[in-house]
């Protein structure tokens, strides 16, 4: 059964989850968690999108992201990408850090916001990397001991300027906010204007939450979510009242209904906003120090060998073309363009580290 594209809009509320392959970690320590974080800050300023809840456990991770005029995808690739680089040189492995693709169910804001933000910060409490609420106000791998101010935001690009979506200030009293910082601001307004007792409140939520455990109506799309889990209220219902449902979303059938009206007639994940191939193939050769006419010629020359082979991996893998789409451009059989993608698989760094520089 072919995948289903994600859906994707500026302003989309977006609870996104990616796992290590085959559950192995992907945080080994306190250096690589900050690693993480502090290339998500800039991204996210960057982008201009907010992440209103996220936690790091071991072996994956959890994010709330509002995106701006920048595509989901991108900023995912953006960040799982370049984490994998730099972890990998790291630990000195090489290979897939992540497992598949990231996973992400576009949320109805209304009745899930406060829900998602609470659920993903309670994390840790229900993965017992810290044993009470207490522990969790200052712990530094989520985003809930930043929103009660017992931490610093690690989201916040230091310094400030380094950012360029930033505007350098003529006086210290003008800076603008980063977007981190904004975000924390949105959340506690919706527990009152005093921020003392909007943090008072916003904790007494999360207390609530902690004796609710999974919450697997909260953990992915659908109707029987989107309905709180409960089944009962979704039977017996005549032709005409059944509310629309779909796995990449939470939320009412209308929401779903209208979600989906916006996507249609819109190009997928893996045609839009994608590297032009020809592009493509002149950053590669560039880095490689290649002659991109040199890559059409049927040479056997080793380096040009793997040229093509990082060429069709990254396309194929990576922008999503077709290996029809590929072989047309690199002047090579179908075949030949397979097992390029296959010999490409044992350069893996080399792909991403590529992949990373042209993105």
């Amino acid at each position: 059964m072919p995948r289903l594209a994600r859906l994707d809009a500026p302003g989309l509320l977006q609870h996104v989850m990616a796992r290590g392959i085959e559950g192995r970690e992907i945080f080994k320590d306190d250096k690589d968690r900050k690693s993480f974080l502090d290339r998500l800050g800039l991204i996210l300023e960057e982008t201009q999108t907010q992440c209103y809840a996220w936690a790091l456990l071991p072996n994956h991770f959890h994010l709330l992201l509002r995106t701006g005029p920048s595509p989901l995808s991108k900023v995912m690739r953006r960040l799982m990408t370049g984490y994998a680089v730099t972890f990998n040189k790291r630990h000195k492995r090489s290979g897939h850090l992540f497992q598949n693709r990231y996973k992400s169910v576009a949320c109805e804001e209304d009745p899930y916001l406060l829900e998602l933000i609470r659920y993903i910060h309670l994390n840790p409490i229900r993965a017992d990397l810290v044993k009470d609420l207490k522990q969790l106000d200052r712990y530094p791998w989520c985003g809930h001991s930043a929103i009660l101010g017992k931490r610093k935001n690690p989201l916040i690009p230091h310094p400030p300027n380094q950012c360029s979506k930033l505007k350098k200030p003529n006086k210290p009293s003008e800076r603008e906010k980063p977007l981190a910082e904004k975000t924390i601001e949105d959340i506690l307004l919706f527990f009152g204007n005093d921020l003392g007792e909007a943090r008072k409140r916003y904790r007494h939520l999360v207390k609530q939450g902690v004796s609710q455990g999974t919450r697997p109506e909260l953990q992915g799309g659908g109707l029987v979510r989107s309905a709180g889990g409960d089944k009962r209220g979704l039977l017996g219902r005549k032709k005409g009242e059944h509310e629309r449902g779909d796995e990449r979303i939470l939320g009412s059938g209308d929401f779903v209904s209208e979600i989906i009206q916006e996507s249609e007639g819109k190009c997928e994940e893996t045609t839009c906003n994608r590297i032009p191939l020809a592009a493509l193939i002149q950053e590669v050769a560039e880095h490689m120090g290649i002659s991109p006419s040199a890559l059409l010629a049927q040479s056997r020359d080793r380096n040009i060998s793997r040229a093509r082979a990082i060429i069709s991996y990254l396309a194929a893998k990576e922008a999503g073309y077709t290996q029809t789409e590929i072989e047309s451009h690199l002047n090579i059989s179908r075949i030949g363009v397979r097992n390029s993608i296959l010999r490409a698989e044992k350069m893996l760094d080399t792909c991403q580290e590529i992949w990373e520089k042209i993105n």
